[in-house]
């Protein structure tokens, strides 16, 4: 990390050249990753990055530089190149306050990432492979992946902020392949946390391993699901996955700000069903997007994006926030110091509604129960999104009957807000890698058991 003193020098010298706002961040990172493959150790890859972004604004004019040399000199031309770019309005007899430094650490740690010995960590791997392979004759593959890091952030900036914040996550993902007559399914799941390695009190990865199993061996048996459109019934936790990308997206500054989202301009309307409430809660303690203070310094807080159906929010940046009029809303995140920050999601997710997950199920005569989902694609711009099922039933007569594959939905978020007529109690989220144009950061999705009333679902038609 750098002294007040060098800081100031950083700021003060890009003011000095140009810009109206400038910024500091500073990270050093410990990263550890393991890979297994069928209960051996494939990779160990750990290390430590270290680096510095500086960043400088000029209206709405946004310039930004990193480099790994920390020396004094180096950091002043980085700042100064910074500043000559944005050029124009130049700052003299700069005074900087860094007063207010306290940041309330709301994640508490037990057990750090170094302090944890390579075997206690593969012993975790072990009994998650060991138990996913032992769970059905059809698994042919279990590939077990490790992951922990510890990442310790200085930001400060011209408007007066010194703060700095220490993020540990840990996490446990399981890939099972299932083979039957000549074809093959995955099932995978990823359980993570901001947590240390306490997080494996509470987190069983026998249960994980045959969890990823169970859906490979399931689906691998299964029909495949004929096309059309449908009642879908996408369950909690992960199922949340279709709201984060095809609504969440579309609320960050990133898009809203240039009118490149189709919520832009509809603060205060009706965007949703009266029964959808929506939230981005970085706040959560120790859950796998949280953060203390988001990557501009902005402590961070509970936003309510949508209530009752009115959209009532955005998540915004500070650069996103110049371009708005708007306050940041401590949405600001990177992947680590080569990438600039922008408006980002971090614990996503659909509030509970009034129904029992069965509830939803009995009234709903034939449809789709979405289990499980995996990977898709959206279009932030349109909202179209396709999202594939990686383990689905069919719902007939109020009852989930038989497994069945090869099922994709597809349509528009804006449209499907519109049409999820039953929201369930049991709000869980899921944990996964959110991909953009800050880089990969971890982050949670997540809802209650919901039903949308009408779907296309993509499939093979007999």
């Amino acid at each position: 990390m750098l002294s007040k003193e060098t800081v100031e020098k950083i700021l003060s010298t890009l003011l000095k050249h140009g810009g109206d706002f400038a910024e500091v961040f500073v990270e050093d990172k410990y990263d550890n990753r393991i890979e297994m493959k069928d209960n051996k150790i494939q990779k160990i890859n750990s290390g430590i990055e270290k680096g510095i972004g500086i960043r400088g604004f000029l209206g709405t004019k946004s310039v930004y530089a990193y480099t790994n040399d920390f020396t004094e000199d180096n950091l002043l031309k980085v700042a100064k190149r910074v500043g000559q770019v944005l050029g124009e309005v130049t700052m003299n007899n700069i005074v900087l306050n860094f007063d207010k430094t306290e940041v309330q650490n709301i994640h508490p740690i037990h057990f750090y990432p170094q302090d944890i010995k390579k075997n206690e960590k593969v012993n975790i791997m072990k009994i998650a492979s060991e138990s996913a392979k032992n769970y059905s004759d059809l698994i042919k593959q279990v590939v077990v992946n490790f992951w922990d890091y510890d990442q310790k952030i200085l930001v400060a900036n011209s408007e007066g902020v010194f703060k700095q914040d220490r993020r540990i996550r840990n996490r446990l993902m399981i890939n099972s392949i299932a083979e039957f007559n000549g074809a093959r399914e995955s099932g995978f799941y990823g359980p993570g946390a901001g947590m240390g390695f306490e997080f494996f009190n509470i987190l069983n990865p026998r249960e994980a391993g045959e969890r990823a199993s169970r859906i490979a061996s399931r689906m691998v048996k299964a029909d495949y699901i004929e096309a059309g459109k449908m009642p879908v019934i996408i369950s909690n936790e992960f199922g949340g996955v279709i709201f984060h990308e095809a609504v969440g997206h579309a609320l960050e500054a990133s898009s809203v700000a240039k009118g490149a989202s189709v919520f832009s301009g509809k603060l205060g309307e009706k965007v949703a069903s009266e029964c959808v409430s929506a939230v981005d809660d970085p706040t959560i303690p120790n859950a796998w997007g949280s953060a203390n203070i988001d990557d501009e310094g902005t402590e961070t807080k509970r936003n309510l994006l949508i209530e009752k159906g009115i959209l009532k929010s955005y998540m915004i940046d500070k650069l996103g926030g110049r371009r708005m009029n708007m306050e940041s809303t401590g949405s600001s995140r990177r992947m680590n110091y080569k990438f600039a920050p922008t408006s980002r999601m971090s614990n996503t997710f659909i509030l509970a509604g009034d129904y029992y997950p069965e509830e939803i199920i009995s009234n709903t005569n034939n449809g789709l129960y979405a289990k499980s989902l995996g990977g898709g694609s959206v279009n932030p711009s349109t909202g179209e999104f396709n999202f594939a099922v990686n383990e689905g039933y069919l719902v007939e007569n109020g009852k989930i009957t038989k497994p069945v594959r090869g099922a994709t939905l597809i349509g528009k978020g804006y449209e499907v807000i519109k049409k999820i007529d039953m929201v369930g109690n049991d709000v869980a989220r899921g944990q996964g890698m959110c991909g953009a144009a800050s880089g990969s950061i971890p982050a949670d999705v997540g809802q209650p058991t919901i039903r949308v009333s009408e779907i296309v679902v993509g499939g093979r038609n007999k």
